[in-house]
């Protein structure tokens, strides 16, 4: 589950805009509508590592999250923006996510800390595996992966689990979100993210601050 150098500042609330802004020196490749009333959009930065790539994610009250990624889909810094906190990634994981690894053998073991100011330390434990299956969605072909992923306090204690189905897009390097469950000290959460669309530079819709749907659906 492994669908973020320096956080993003915003120049205005995302929701009061019909278009995301990006900041300065920036250029979006891809905006993808999920079914869970969500927009995510993907894009680089100029200053940025080689590989690095950013994603904004948006619901109806505007952006819920900002992050980084490497070439290897390293989770390199988040922001959470409704928790308000964020991680950056250890210099030296355990063992580093790769996509890489999926990808040639079809299976990638990770086990890496990220570092909070407002939250401490969270060590990541987990593993992803190419199911084999291909799937298209809106013209993109994905490739099916499974997830099972331990988040764990400083003190060793879980502080949620989640299993489910993902996707990779190999041309994109990057995961796309699918379904699954969540396990926290409150009980079971089912999650749905599915892609709907996938929208380019100069489509309708590209960089649009507004999900499209699955918006205004009550989840139990």
């Amino acid at each position: 589950m492994r669908t973020a150098l320096a956080l993003i500042c915003f120049a205005a609330p995302a929701a009061a805009q019909e278009t995301f802004v990006l900041p300065a020196g920036c250029d979006a490749f891809l905006t993808v509508q999920s079914e869970s009333c969500q927009v995510d959009h993907h894009f680089t930065c100029q200053g940025d590592p080689d590989g690095h790539q950013r994603r904004v994610s948006l619901d109806e009250e505007g952006v819920t999250y900002a992050g980084v990624i490497d070439r290897e889909t390293q989770w390199i810094s988040s922001f959470h923006v409704r928790s308000g906190h964020r991680e950056q990634l250890e210099s030296d994981p355990a063992e580093p996510a790769s996509i890489s690894d999926l990808i040639e053998t079809g299976l990638d073991d990770y086990d890496f800390r990220t570092f909070s100011d407002e939250i401490g330390t969270t060590r990541y434990v987990g593993q992803d595996t190419l199911t084999g299956r291909e799937i298209t969605i809106d013209g993109v072909t994905l490739a099916e992966t499974t997830y099972d992923i331990t988040a764990l306090d400083e003190a060793g204690n879980e502080v949620w689990s989640s299993k489910g189905n993902e996707f990779i897009s190999r041309n994109w390097r990057m995961f796309i979100a699918g379904t699954g469950v969540v396990t926290t000290s409150n009980g079971e959460f089912e999650q749905s993210n599915r892609p709907v669309e996938f929208i380019y530079p100069g489509e309708p819709g590209f960089l649009s601050s507004s999900p499209k749907h699955g918006c205004g659906v009550a989840i139990s």
